[in-house]
């Protein structure tokens, strides 16, 4: 192991928020994406080798020495990406990428709300919708609308000040990677056929209203995907941003972190310091 990403899931499933749709037999270790060096492959290995360097995600278990990962779940890190920036990719690039296009099946033309935008899922959101030539509304933090308004946001609302309800409207898709009452405070702002993706609603679909679409997400393995999108991270195509890099040994002080809110981006564990 040479980096890990930090995520909400972490804390989540240490507060027991997670019990019905995630649970686990303790104790455990928590760690949901790595990048690291392969230094020893199984019998049934047939796509990397020993000395390789690898991404990806795995069920759980990132935040230890060395990990025990299928082969089907990674991909190569490209030649010029550090091991903490494809650290933070995994699980970020690929929610926010399936979110959009599998669950929210986005279209051009349409008009999407971001509710946490400035985080490391939503950064990827904002510019992989840019791409896919929708209007982007992002709500964060008022703090970081000049850095959401440089990934391509058309519009930034401050959640503190700006409430949604009273300045978007004729949203075909609304994705909510923060929780809370933002999913059920996002069916009025919905063009009618609208629908509302969230990663933190289990219960989304059976409270939809009539005429509107509820989606829970969780994200799925991807390595094709994931590769391509590190391709363009490495040339400059698309931005991540690394809020914080700590030492493994501030594990607790990470996840803590990303509970209380913290600079836009991802915070890294770096297993090398």
């Amino acid at each position: 192991m040479k980096a890990a990403g930090v995520n909400g899931f972490d804390w989540k499933l240490q507060a027991g928020y997670l019990q019905r749709a995630y649970p686990v037999p303790m104790p455990a270790t928590l760690g949901l994406e790595l990048a690291g060096t392969v230094v020893q492959a199984g019998p049934g290995a047939k796509v990397f080798k020993v000395g390789d360097r690898v991404m990806g995600t795995v069920g759980m278990g990132a935040y230890a020495d060395h990990v025990a990962a299928d082969e089907t779940k990674l991909c190569r890190i490209p030649d010029g990406l550090s091991d903490v920036v494809a650290a933070c990719l995994p699980v970020a690039s690929l929610t926010a990428w399936q979110a959009l296009h599998a669950a929210g099946e986005l279209r051009a033309g349409q008009k999407v709300l971001i509710h946490g935008a400035s985080g490391g899922v939503g950064g990827f959101a904002v510019q992989f919708a840019k791409e896919a030539g929708v209007m982007v509304v992002a709500s964060a933090s008022g703090r970081n609308r000049e850095y959401l308004l440089g990934l391509g946001a058309d519009q930034v609302l401050d959640r503190h000040t700006e409430p949604f309800e009273q300045h978007a409207n004729g949203v075909d898709l609304v994705l909510d990677f923060v929780g809370g009452d933002l999913a059920a405070r996002s069916w009025p702002v919905l063009a009618p056929g609208g629908a509302v993706v969230s990663t933190a609603a289990l219960d989304i679909a059976a409270n939809a209203p009539g005429g509107y679409r509820g989606i829970f997400h969780s994200m799925r393995s991807d390595p094709a995907r994931l590769e391509q999108i590190a391709q363009s991270v490495a040339s400059g195509k698309l931005k991540t941003t690394i809020a914080e890099v700590l030492a493994l040994s501030r594990y607790p002080e990470a996840v803590e972190r990303n509970k209380n809110g913290h600079a836009p981006g991802k915070i890294v564990l770096d297993f090398t310091i």
